[in-house]
């Protein structure tokens, strides 16, 4: 599959793209061979104060219209970008590096996240509450206002659209800082709303210097709600801005997912559903499964089928027929890989497969199998957010939980087992606000995600996702003055 051409990258505000007002670019790197596709406008203050200003006009004119028009022009852009989903793919997939299938995939997932926001916020209802007479006492769900989110560039399409979505669905304004590194399919999706017809002001889309834009959209007064996804120490940093100016905040933060294969399960099936999820976008998810405890009298062959499966990946370009892991999305993620590998080693941890990068251009890692790795390794407690997975072995499950939830994280956790009280036994001893039982599925639109602990707070997906974009009112109305 050829390269896609690369857009000419703009930035979105007030209903026109626009380029940065002093002219500032940065470059964008395919991670396949480290050329550089283009470069992304980046933001002045004056940029994000116009965006700020279009937000508050906008908000006035998309929260006053009605419902039913509101929900007519999303599901035409949903509709806009399902049309194009092949071309957002190899757009995504050129940018960050996931293959073409995954990052297809990816694009059709969002458009449905967008129809389901939008027809879940005609159900966004109040209620009225029985009280005296010649009083009405109701409860009212207003949108919040105009929202500043910030999202990353591991799902370039799926992180800013569940920011979008909820937003737009709820009735609010957004500005919306997507990642400098795949700034062009934020650019696809926004270019879908555009076409469908939603108001100026609504959405506006800026890129710039993150700790630039950031600190301007947080403190700016006409910020209502602060909306991220990404690291554990950025987003307590947004937390912290956002709370000093005494704002709502929803964080979507890191986490260090356990894996407990049980002595009841399939260790073979556990090894190959593990191996899928941990090798999908190189590893490179929030909810990836990243610690594999495994009961001791299972931990070998586990072991062998999940070494098995990753000598089975297809590492590639991402749009190469047959590839099934591209690269690493920059030279950061390698970096850290090689450092975390080296650190097990050094500690007495075996590599049975994997363990370098690739030598070939391109920002390429082995998947890699590590043993016998000690609590101390650092790939233990630090999220490795690559193709890198630890494998240890427990004998008794209360150990195993108190070492799943040891870490300050609770993001995602699986549990296999075979038996319907082990799986209870894993569903209420896990710490976590993601848990998968004999599989590692991902998220879906239909159903809440979010963190517990140092992972974050507030929920995205399902009927809960459009509740931080909404305020609840209370209306005390006396009818007879």
């Amino acid at each position: 599959m050829t390269e896609p051409t690369y857009p000419t990258l703009r930035m979105y505000i007030d209903g026109a793209w626009c380029e940065g007002g002093d002219g500032r670019t940065a470059p964008v790197v395919n991670p396949a061979n480290e050329k550089t596709l283009g470069e992304v406008p980046l933001a002045t203050a004056a940029d994000l104060d116009r965006a700020l200003a279009a937000s508050v006009t906008g908000f006035e004119a998309w929260s006053a219209t009605p419902v039913a028009e509101r929900t007519a022009i999303l599901h035409e852009a949903a509709d806009r970008l399902t049309a194009r989903a092949d071309r957002v793919g190899r757009l995504m997939s050129t940018e960050q590096g996931k293959p073409f299938r995954e990052a297809r995939g990816e694009a059709l997932r969002v458009a449905n996240t967008l129809r389901w926001d939008a027809d879940d916020a005609r159900r966004a209802y109040g209620r009225v509450i029985p009280s005296a007479p010649g009083t009405l006492l109701s409860v009212r769900r207003e949108p919040i206002g105009p929202v500043a989110a910030f999202t990353p560039w591991n799902f370039p399409a799926g992180s800013p659209m569940r920011k979008i979505a909820a937003a737009l669905s709820a009735g609010c304004s957004i500005v919306i800082k997507a990642s400098e590194e795949t700034p062009g399919t934020a650019c696809e999706i926004v270019r879908c709303f555009d076409e469908a017809g939603l108001p100026a002001g609504a959405l506006n889309l800026v890129f710039g210097e993150p700790a630039e834009v950031s600190a301007h959209l947080i403190a700016a007064p006409q910020t209502r709600l602060v909306a991220f996804t990404g690291s554990i120490p950025v987003g307590k940093l947004l937390a912290a801005a956002a709370g000093q100016a005494m704002k709502p905040s929803l964080m979507e933060l890191g986490g260090h997912a356990p894996v407990i294969v049980c002595a009841d399960a399939d260790p073979v099936a556990a090894a190959k559903r593990a191996a899928a999820a941990k090798f999908a976008n190189a590893g490179q998810v929030c909810t990836s499964p990243s610690r594999f405890l495994v009961h001791a009298s299972l931990v070998e062959a586990f072991t062998e089928a999940f070494t098995e499966a990753a000598e089975e990946v297809v590492i590639g370009d991402g749009l190469a027929e047959g590839v099934t892991m591209g690269p690493l999305a920059n030279d950061r993620r390698l970096a850290a890989m090689e450092e975390l590998v080296a650190d097990a080693v050094g500690r007495g941890a075996k590599v049975r497969c994997g363990g370098f990068r690739l030598d070939r251009p391109g920002y390429f890692f082995a998947p890699t199998v590590l043993t016998g790795v000690p609590d101390e390794a650092r790939i233990m407690s630090e999220e490795p957010f690559g193709p890198v997975a630890p494998i240890t072995s427990f004998t008794d499950l209360d150990d195993a939980l108190r070492t799943a939830n040891a870490l300050p994280y609770g993001l995602a956790a699986y549990g296999f087992t075979e038996s319907a009280a082990t799986a209870e036994r894993l569903v209420r001893g896990l710490e976590a606000g993601i848990l998968s039982i004999n599989h590692c599925g991902g998220s879906v639109h239909e159903a809440p995600s979010g963190g517990v602990k140092s992972s974050g707070y507030g929920r995205e997906g399902g009927p809960e996702g459009l509740d931080a974009y909404l305020v609840t009112k209370r209306v005390s109305h006396l009818l007879e003055a």
